[in-house]
């Protein structure tokens, strides 16, 4: 097994990457061992992510800004953990929002059957932020 060696980033030297429409990324961590994957989100005022599965648990800091979804309304400075399996139908952002984020895994974007319309996981996160 490979091990990952120690790492020390600084944010500022990472640059933006797109994910969806009004939403950028910094990848800060990405294994493919585990699968985990770490970034800070920067989502402009009307973005949101559509109804997904987190096939991994994740856990959130709002470092500014607002979102809002099932649980409710998390400020700046609030901390949630999303539990493994949770569907969360509209995660919403209405003003400009910058959200720390790890994943535990897969998070799957569905439709409203629940077809798996697309995966958002750690290879991903990678080649979007290389590309």
């Amino acid at each position: 097994m490979e091990i990952v060696p120690e790492l020390l980033t600084t944010p500022a030297d990472i640059g933006w990457s797109n994910l969806v429409e009004g939403i950028d990324f910094k990848l800060f961590f990405a294994s493919k061992e585990t699968g985990r994957w770490t970034v800070l989100l920067r989502c402009q005022p009307g973005s949101f992510f559509p109804r997904h599965r987190h096939l991994g648990a994740g856990e959130y800091y709002v470092v500014k800004g607002k979102m809002e979804y099932r649980m409710g309304v998390a400020l700046e400075g609030t901390y949630g953990y999303e539990p493994l399996d949770v569907i969360h139908e509209h995660t919403a952002f209405p003003e400009y929002t910058e959200l720390y984020f790890t994943n535990h895994g897969p998070v799957v974007f569905l439709d409203d059957e629940n077809n798996v319309v697309s995966i958002l996981d750690h290879s991903l996160l990678t080649e979007l932020s290389n590309g």
